[in-house]
């Protein structure tokens, strides 16, 4: 696989740097740690702060959810690892507006231990901290043990719930509830067509034949639900979509957000193309669809495949969901707002 990079090793801080020197305007680093980014405005006084984290190499997840209406910073680590628990405590401690901190991330085992210390030596420095984690992938785990879930692309849904949230000025108490409601309600299915690869290993994460593809992938080659022969847009959009309506599950009347994402070389056209079957889906369903978003919402570097996030929505969710948000990351997705009888 050709990359445009320099010193492989080098791969994460350079994105950082040149993420940085774009956006100048909108992100600082955090004192303590060159892997820590946070809002330019950094802390906002008598504001909940949201922060988040986890490896590189998913923008925009998760460097891409910083700013109004969004989380309030991020650190990384290298590609697909955990960043340290130095690094998330250097976050917490610039976004810290007196309100406490709202640690929100994906359930991966690594993070969760880091986070995890990162939060107890926030506490020791008298900053409350409080913990939501975005478990939307289905195939990861039975719908009782959902506790045990992976996150994907369905983490946008809490990010932006959570981020809206805490710009109404609620306290941390409602705001950790947001979110968990948010990551509660929402349910992700992904297939992987192709693998990427790690820079700094320079070898494929896995092996897939060029007529196959899997099922239920994780947005690091996890194992998925099967591999198979390639299917059609139309046949790998209808598994998706009823193993995600079965699961929740979804009925009759319930109104949704849509999220037809790429995992960094998919084409929007074939987006579209699934998003078309996804529509005729949930309406023959009876779902009434408030909100679609099509687009790169969280990559897995170059690997080739989708995935589809639903949420549940309710009165609350919908107006935290629609309400103003800004990132430089997110100009040139469109938001449609207009419900589909």
């Amino acid at each position: 696989m050709k990359k445009i990079i320099n010193d492989p090793f080098q791969f994460v801080d350079e994105v950082l740097e040149g993420i940085l020197r774009a956006y100048p305007w909108h992100l600082k680093r955090a004192e303590g740690s060159n892997r820590a980014l946070v809002r330019a405005d950094a802390p906002v006084r008598g504001k909940v702060a949201i922060a988040t984290g986890g490896g590189a190499g998913h923008i925009p997840v998760f460097l891409g959810y910083v700013g109004p209406g969004l989380c309030d910073g991020v650190c990384v680590g290298n590609v697909f690892s955990s960043p340290p628990p130095e690094a998330m405590l250097a976050v917490t401690k610039a976004i810290d507006g007196g309100r406490g901190v709202l640690y929100l991330y994906g359930n991966y085992s690594g993070d969760v231990m880091n986070f995890d210390m990162a939060a107890e030596m926030a506490e020791m420095e008298g900053i409350t901290v409080r913990t939501v984690l975005a478990h939307d992938d289905v195939v990861s785990a039975p719908r009782e043990e959902a506790n045990r879930r992976r996150a994907v692309a369905g983490i946008y849904f809490a990010y932006k719930v959570a981020g809206a949230c805490a710009a109404e000025g609620n306290d941390l108490e409602a705001v950790v509830q947001a979110a968990q409601r948010a990551a509660d309600n929402t349910r992700s299915m992904g297939v992987a067509l192709s693998p990427c690869t790690v820079p700094a290993a320079g070898k494929p994460t896995f092996t897939i034949g060029e007529d196959e593809m899997e099922l239920g992938m994780g947005i690091h080659g996890e194992p998925g639900l099967e591999r198979t022969k390639l299917k059609s847009a139309d046949e790998i959009t209808t598994i998706m979509l009823e193993r995600i309506l079965s699961d929740l599950p979804f009925r009759a009347g319930d109104e949704v957000a849509v999220l037809v994402n790429g995992l960094g070389a998919t084409p929007p056209e074939e987006l579209f193309v699934m998003y078309r079957k996804a529509h005729e889906i949930m309406l023959d369903y009876g779902l009434r669809i408030h909100k679609v978003l099509v687009g790169e919402y969280a990559t897995s570097l170059e690997m080739a495949g989708a995935s589809i996030s639903l949420l549940k929505l309710d009165d609350e969710l919908r107006r935290w969901l629609d309400a103003p948000a800004f990132s430089p990351f997110l100009l040139q997705q469109r938001f449609n707002t207009q419900s589909v009888r």
